[in-house]
């Protein structure tokens, strides 16, 4: 619950102006003045300067750091998502422990100083694993997600009854931070266009918040028409690439009167493997940024500072064909994925400096960083030599394969195993038909790896193989899509695999949980597994090495891997993809590595193939830009008055 009051020894150490917060609930309110244009805080004119970061991307020991540079960037709020599936995991299983413990980080927020502007959801996007709602919903094969089917109405309705009491203290006029509440997030991207839905949400956060908390809707400007609903209040997002004069004007079509609000401004975007890295460069974001203050309006800048998708917890979007978002969430954003003031901060901190005081005190220093190595690798074994631990249940029998979802699997990846009916002399295509491989699929006969079948990319390999050959398909789900598509992005093999003229069946499925094997196995050093050559296809790799200097924030670079999985002392930090890039490197927070000579383990699951010499090491810099591909770095930073009329204005996608 949220205290009325903080304890009496932190209100100490609070500036003042937070301490205001503290008193009466009842003499706080946040809300719009229509006949000055304005928003008014405790009955003052009031605009919010906010920058978004989200606690999902960041290891709770960090939170602190991260929101009080944010304070001395000149903020006065923060604005941020909660991702459903990140607290739901199973239907009616709830975790908000750790670093999912909400209710700590509002209160982090408060010791800050920093307002919040909340974004629930049940729909999130922001680049994460399926926009944030869970993957179980899909266990229902026929499910129309974010519309009025009664079988998403009632999981939502389920969820925000958990979720919503839980953040009522902490509303503003309860005596906590939160000012304002978006419903659901940028539906009119979605093309369903589904009033009733948004009625329905707009119905149950007034039945389980109250009539006193500002709720709103936000929007790219092609979105308005079909995502705002009357009673929420309309806002727009767009970077400083786009026609502020354009989309503001566009905006009063359906806010008429009321506070200009762009509830993203980006200050950045986001990377796609196999892209360009994507940056924005200081003097277009913080020219928006001095505009849009010029005109009164409120504004929250997207990301103010990125994190990290750790583990599996990326999205990827549908642009023609699947993209996977990268597992660095840098952003290019002010304070960088490490938490290091950016000169981006600093001068936007000079923008708003002009507008607003800011916090005195010294520049927040980078963190200390590290660099190690090389360190080599040691074999570990084949995947498949590990199939007893990674799926202790054994194996689901299925005449056709199954998808993630029926076997409930909701993330990494899974095995699917046959054996051939006949022999194959010559080599013979090998396909999924109707590009049924969701999303990347590793093919192996008789434990030999043959290569790499990709979702919207490679469509057929050639084998050969005797009868009774065993037929293995590692297929990695490499994040569901996250912005726009209204179809529900199954993964696994969607079709029978064909070979030949032969549609394969009798299919075993091994639903793999290999972060429990790196936890609670790989610790108690297996044997190795010999191999007569270097072994490619999925194979584990391990090296433990001690800290004997001071420990710091440091970058695992991999050179010459190609694609895989990487764990630091059991804790999954994300994707690697080498071969592909734009990402380099991997964000490598202190506190998981032990210091004093205690050993630290690395455990890598290499996916394809392994380097001559099987080497990581820590670097103290980033490399988010590919130097060992044809990658050029994209800068978007056109000014508005170079965005010809006839273009389209882009959809954010957050």
């Amino acid at each position: 619950m949220a205290p009325k009051k903080l304890p009496c020894l932190r209100s100490l150490l609070l500036p003042l102006s937070l301490t205001l917060l503290l008193p009466q609930a009842d003499t706080r309110s946040f809300i719009v003045d229509r006949d000055h244009d304005r928003f008014l805080l405790d009955g003052a004119p009031f605009r919010y300067v906010s920058g978004s970061l989200h606690y999902f991307r960041v290891p709770r020991v960090l939170w602190a750091d991260r929101l009080l540079k944010m304070r001395w960037s000149g903020l006065n709020a923060i604005q941020f998502y909660v991702p459903w599936n990140y607290h739901e995991p199973q239907p009616g299983v709830y975790n908000f422990n750790g670093s999912r413990d909400l209710i700590a980080f509002l209160n982090e927020a408060a010791l800050a100083n920093l307002l919040v502007i909340l974004r629930p959801g049940p729909y999130i996007c922001a680049e994460w694993e399926m926009g944030g709602l869970p993957s179980w919903l899909l266990r229902k094969p026929e499910i129309h997600l974010r519309t009025s089917d009664p079988d998403f109405l009632a999981a939502v309705d389920s969820w925000f009854k958990v979720l919503l009491p839980k953040i009522y203290p902490w509303l503003y006029h309860n005596g906590g931070n939160i000012i304002s509440i978006q419903v659901e997030n940028e539906y009119g991207s979605y093309g369903a266009c589904d009033f009733s839905y948004m009625r329905h949400l707009a119905g149950l956060f007034r039945a389980l918040l109250g009539e006193k908390i500002l709720l709103f809707t936000t929007d790219g400007p092609e979105g308005l028409k079909c995502g705002s609903l009357q009673g929420l209040y309309t806002t727009v997002d767009f970077g400083p690439a786009d026609n502020m004069t354009k989309i503001f004007t566009l905006l009063r079509k359906y806010e008429p009167h009321g506070p200009l609000v762009n509830s993203e401004y980006y200050t950045g975007w986001l990377d796609y493997w196999g892209q360009n890295h994507s940056t924005r460069s200081v003097s277009a974001v913080t020219k928006g940024l001095e505009n849009m203050l010029k005109l009164g309006a409120s504004v929250n800048m997207y990301m103010f500072h990125g994190g990290t998708n750790f583990g599996y917890w990326n999205g990827a979007d549908k642009k023609g064909r699947f993209l996977s978002i990268t597992t660095s969430y840098d952003y290019d954003a002010p304070i960088s994925e490490a938490g290091d003031p950016t000169p981006k901060l600093f001068a936007l901190r000079d923008v708003i400096s002009k507008f607003q005081e800011v916090p005195l005190g010294p520049v927040p220093p980078p963190s200390p960083k590290m660099m190690l190595g090389p360190l080599t690798l040691h074999l570990v074994g084949h995947l498949l030599a590990f199939l007893d631990l990674l799926c202790p249940g054994g194996p689901i029998h299925s005449i056709l394969p199954m998808t993630f979802e029926a076997v409930k699997q909701d993330r990494g990846f899974m095995l699917y195993r046959t054996y051939m009916t006949h022999t194959i002399f010559e080599p013979t295509p090998f396909w999924v038909p109707n590009n049924g491989v969701h999303d990347r699929a590793y093919v192996m006969v008789d434990g030999v790896f043959q290569g790499v079948l990709e979702r919207n990319m490679r469509d057929k390999l050639l084998l050969t193989g005797k009868v009774g050959s065993k037929l293995d398909i590692l297929v990695e789900n490499m994040g569901r899509l996250s912005f726009g598509s209204n179809s529900s992005d199954f993964k696994g093999l969607l079709e029978p695999p064909i070979l030949g003229q032969t549609i394969l069946t009798q299919w075993m499925m091994f639903p793999l949980k290999i972060d429990n094997l790196v936890k609670w196995w790989f610790p108690l050093q297996l044997p190795k597994w010999p191999y007569p050559q270097a072994p490619s296809g999925p194979t584990f790799y391990s090296k433990t090495f001690p800290i004997l200097g001071s420990v710091g924030d440091t970058f695992l670079h991999l050179p010459g891997w190609t694609k895989g999985q990487i764990w630091i002392n059991g804790f999954n930090l994300g994707r690697y993809w080498t071969k592909q890039g734009p990402q380099q490197t991997l964000y490598v927070p202190r506190f998981l590595l032990f210091p004093r000579g205690a050993l630290n383990k690395i455990t890598l699951l290499e996916l394809e193939n392994v380097p001559p010499q099987p080497q990581v090491q820590f670097l103290d810099k980033p490399i988010l830009n590919s130097t060992s591909t044809l990658h050029r770095t994209h800068t978007n930073s056109l000014s508005a008055d170079t965005l010809s009329a006839s273009e389209p204005m882009e959809l954010s996608g957050h």
